[in-house]
This record gives structure tokens, sequence and C-alpha cells, in this order.
């Protein structure tokens, strides 16, 4: 889930740490809009009687009036990330859209978080800078829907690079998560359905992105979050508009019955130290079987891995998990926007929860045949309702394949959701290019586009369905059908091509959440780096991004994407029943 950690900010002076690699034997801008968007000005009648809705509502006001119409972070920032905050507001790149170019009428800001900024934000970064003195400082434009990013070095008092992301909300900041729950607890709605007032420590998921279809979440792009409450095996959703201080809607889920949550791990903040320090601050360098790479945790990406050769040939830029998207309605449309990453400093709430794990490959017959790179996300609250478990795995094979995977293992919000995790695949080189089987031929793509897998895709015999890469280096792509032996049941997925241009900064450094939650269609995210003018993408650099689609079951006998706790012994076992899904890339032979 996208959304701040709960700790607090503690910069490390001096942590003992090993941190050798774990190694175990197991197997574009869109175009401006004018009338599409309006300044926010907000009626104090008109939002909730919460005294914190009240409150800010008085501060949006007086904002607006001023030449900086933007909301200053709300949550405590030590001295160089007030600088940081500064030094990104003077920055006119940064500021460009304070203002409607046409009516001058002020467009209301915020600052949502200032971070100290990791390497996997760095790429675009083409200066000398500081990594332990640069921050990453995130604001959103309520009335355009778009989150500007700039990376500030306070050692030199500059802002090194500045970039701003079309229809992308950035992570809530621990201010507006008790805001969310202030108005959800006050509301009379709340507290009828629940048959009593709840507190604060009774919300679960209050600052992970939502969506409600037929609301101003879904229609006008607001800012919206779900704080959501337990209530025997059911689960309350209160629907929180922030752009609009208000609610906006309730809904209820059905989670099942489960045991308590597992066991804390023995010195469990050693552990995230530990993850944060050797994992989340510095790249590791993997070398083993012919392939080398880097890999380090994200903010909010999952585990990414770059530089990635084999036998000495390039063959990935950088891959990362993005987002998963999670619906639990295919007729209200409502779910959350989930991500994966660090303990610390990080906008996820589904966090590493161990140190990433490298183990021997094996088939059938038992022969190691390569290698795994896997990291394990999860909540604290697993297995029991609203807390999630993922799986982000790299697979590399000793002939030269890879493959890209994740899984959910439950349990989540409820037992009719969908889960729709967002790969970005980065191609080594800038003269690839794309193909598609179809109608026994590769058809090439002359332009960014996507495509959806059904039932009615073609395949080679060998059950490829794309082809990318150049002349001296190419793969055959394989989508998930089943067929991996992980107890996958097909992946369903959507498949983004765009172009890898210098300059454009489409996803390389970390990204906030780009997708809504509970789109159906092909609106994930990635079709924004596409529309509304596609490029051509014929001998370029290329990114392919991979959408599964995984329905969860919590039936007896079909479980999938599920986890529940059961009575073993005396005691409570958590079983689980992941679901699998990623594509398999094969080298083209000579």
């Amino acid at each position: 889930m996208k959304l701040k950690s709960s700790a607090a900010l503690i910069f490390f002076t001096a942590i003992f740490f090993s941190c050798s690699n774990n190694n175990n034997t197991v197997t574009k801008h869109a175009p401006y809009n004018a009338e599409a968007v309006n300044a926010i000005l907000l009626d104090v009648d008109s939002i909730s009687n919460a005294t914190e809705a009240i409150s800010r509502a008085e501060k949006i006001k007086a904002v607006l009036q001023t030449s900086i119409p933007v909301l200053l972070c709300g949550d405590s920032l030590n001295n160089n990330q007030q600088t940081a905050q500064q030094l990104a507001l003077a920055d006119t790149v940064f500021t460009q859209y304070f203002f409607d170019p046409y009516s001058k009428k002020p467009f209301l800001n915020e600052v949502f978080g200032v971070y100290p900024a990791r390497q996997s934000d760095m790429p675009m970064v083409k200066i000398a800078y500081n990594l332990p003195t640069t921050f990453k400082v995130e604001m959103y434009n309520y009335a355009l829907n778009n989150t500007a990013i700039a990376l500030v070095d306070v050692q030199q008092q500059k802002v090194l690079h500045r970039y701003v992301l079309p229809k992308t909300q950035p992570d809530v900041s621990g201010y507006l998560k008790k805001l969310a729950i202030n108005i959800a607890i006050e509301s009379k709605e709340v507290q009828n359905a629940l048959g009593i007032k709840p507190t604060e420590k009774d919300a679960l998921m209050a600052s992970t992105q939502t969506a409600l279809n037929r609301s101003r979440c879904e229609r006008s792009k607001h800012l919206c979050v779900a704080p959501t409450f337990i209530k025997g095996d059911k689960a309350l959703w209160a629907i929180v508009d922030l752009t609009d201080s208000r609610l906006v809607g309730i809904r209820w889920t059905n989670t099942g019955s489960t045991g308590p949550a597992e066991k804390l791990i023995t010195e469990r903040r050693l552990q995230d130290d530990k993850i944060t320090s050797c994992y989340c601050e510095v790249e590791q360098t993997l070398k083993r079987n012919g392939w080398d790479m880097q890999y380090m945790l994200t903010s909010s990406d999952g585990l990414r891995i770059s530089n990635v050769n084999f036998n000495g040939n390039p063959v990935l830029k950088s891959a990362k998990l993005v987002d998963w998207h999670v619906s639990y309605s295919g007729t209200d449309g409502f779910g959350y926007s989930d991500a994966v990453g660090c303990p610390y400093f990080s906008q996820s709430a589904v966090v590493a929860w161990e140190i990433p794990k490298i183990a021997e490959l094996k088939n059938d017959n038992n022969e190691t045949v390569g290698f795994v790179l896997e990291q394990v996300f999860r909540s604290e609250g697993w297995p029991t309702p609203c807390n999630y478990n993922y799986r982000q795995r790299y697979e590399f094979y000793n002939d030269g394949r890879f493959r890209t995977a994740c899984a959910s293992i439950g349990r989540g919000c409820g037992n009719t959701g969908t889960y729709r995790p967002v790969f970005r695949i980065a191609f080594a080189g800038n003269q690839n290019n794309f193909y598609q089987w179809q109608q026994n031929n590769w058809s090439q793509w002359q332009t960014e586009k996507w495509n959806e897998q059904t039932a009615l895709s073609d395949y080679t015999a060998e059950g490829y369905m794309y082809k990318v890469g150049n002349n001296n280096n190419s793969y055959f792509i394989e989508p998930g059908k089943g067929q991996f032996g992980d107890g996958g049941r097909g992946d369903f997925s959507f498949l983004y091509v765009t172009k890898n241009a210098a300059g454009k900064d489409e996803g390389e450094s970390d990204l906030p959440t780009i997708g809504p939650c509970c789109n159906t269609d092909y609106h994930q995210g990635p079709e924004k780096f596409i529309e509304p003018n596609a490029e051509n993408i014929t001998n370029s650099g290329l990114v392919v991004w991979y959408v599964a689609q995984l329905r969860n079951n919590d039936a007896k006998g079909q479980e999938y994407c599920w986890a529940e706790s059961v009575v073993e012994n005396g005691v409570y076992k958590t079983k689980t029943y992941p679901c699998f899904c990623g594509p398999m890339f094969i080298p083209v032979k000579k």
C-alpha cells in the first residue's frame, strides 16, 4: 500500500552489519487543458464536521491568498528536510503549475513528503551530488491531479533534477492519514454501520489510495483514501475524499474468519535496520552462473535490479515492481493502490520483511538450472484481514533465460479481490524493436501501444507471444498460462511498450502510484506514457510494462491468492495459497 511508514525518521550514524549476500539452497506529460481544471476554493460548510477538516479548510483559504499557494509538509521535518523543501519551492520549474495561465487564479498545491534520496531515485541526475545530503521532495497539485518531484542536494544548496508526472498522486503524508481517520471516525455513517464510534487505532489502511466509481474520486480524479475497520468477518471501508475533506461513501467486503496474526520475529527493529542500511541505502552486486547485476530495495517500487548482463552481454537496464492495484468490486470500483518497499523512509505499508534471498533454482529432477533472487514483503498483522503478503522473484537460468515474477499470498481485505501487479522492464541498448506473433508471423510494432492476453491470443508452437531486442540480442516473451509449475493459473496480462528516450523520466526513477486501483481495462498506469501521442519505437530504447490480472478465491479446494489460519496440534498455523504470475524471457538463438 503506498503510504508512509509509521516508523519515525531515524538517521543512522554507525551501524555494524554484515551486508553480504544471503545464499540459501531453496527452490508525456499530457497537453494542458484549461477547460478541464479549476482552482480549488473550499467552502467550510461543505466539508466534514471533523475539527481537523475545518481547521484545514481555513488554512487552505489563507494559503490561496498568498503568492505561493502551497501547503507545506504537515509532517515533522528536520533542518535538512526543511531546507530541501524551501529550495524546491524556490525552483521555477518545480512550481510552474501554481496558477491557471488564463484566469491567473491559484491552484492548491501541497508538499506531501520530504525523504532521504536513494540511489534508485538518481538515474536521471547527470551532475555531481552527495547522496547523504540529497532529498526527494514530492508535491501534489489538487486541481491538475499531477505530482511534481524535486531532487535537492542541501549541501550544494541546489535542485539537481525536477520533473512532473501527470495524472499521478504521490503517497499521502502522516498528517493526511490522521486527517482521513478523523473524518472517518467522526462520521455518523461509519458509527451507525459499526454500531460504535471507532478509535484511531481501529483504522487500517488509512493512507492507502483508493477509488470509488461514480464519485469524485473517480470522475474528477480526487485524492481519496480508505480507512478500513474490521467487524467480525467483514471489513467496512470508509472512503474519504481528501480533496474535498469529506466522506464520500462506505462499503462492506467479506474477509472470512481467521486466527490471530503471526508473532513478530525476534528483534524485528534490528532486522529492519539491517534491511535499510544494507539494501535500501546502497546497491548490492550479484555475480553468479554467468549473470552479473546490481540490486537494491526501493522506497515503493519493490526490489529493483539494474545493469543486468549475461556472459558479458547487456540484457536489462533495469526491472522493478511499480504498483499493486487491488480491486474488490467490478461494479462499485473500490480498492487500493498498493506498493512494496523499504521499512524506513518509505511510502509502502507492505514492507520488506527480511533481507533478499539468493537461492538455487532446481528442476523436477533436482538438478540446478539457475538461481533465484527473491524478496518477501509483509504487513505486520498478516494473515488477519486487511493485511497483505507479497513475493517478488527474479529467476535467472544457466541457459540465458530469465523471468520476472511476483505473487500475492493473501489475505487482503476481501474474498473478491483482483490483483494487478505492474512490472516495469527496461531493456539494454538503444536499437531495439518489438514484435507480436499474429497469424503465423511476427508483426512489428511501429509505435508505442498496448495489448491484452486473452483466450483468443496467438502464440507460437513454443508458447511465445512477443519478441523484443535487436540483431545481436533478442528475447522471446512467454506470458504466464499456468505452465511454470509455481501454482499460477494464467496471467491474463496487459502488456505495454514505451520508448525509453534520453532525458525523459518515465519511471526510471522511483515512481509514486501511477494508476488507479480499480480499472478493469487497460488503464492501469503505463498508458499515460503512450497517450495521447504515441511515439515511434523502431530502433529505440524500449520499456516493457507487464500487468497480470489475478482473481483471489477462498472456496475450499480452489483457494488462490489466499491465506488462512487453521488449528493444528492445538495451535494456529498459517496455510497459504499463492498466485504467482510473470513472463519468461527466452534468448533468440542466432
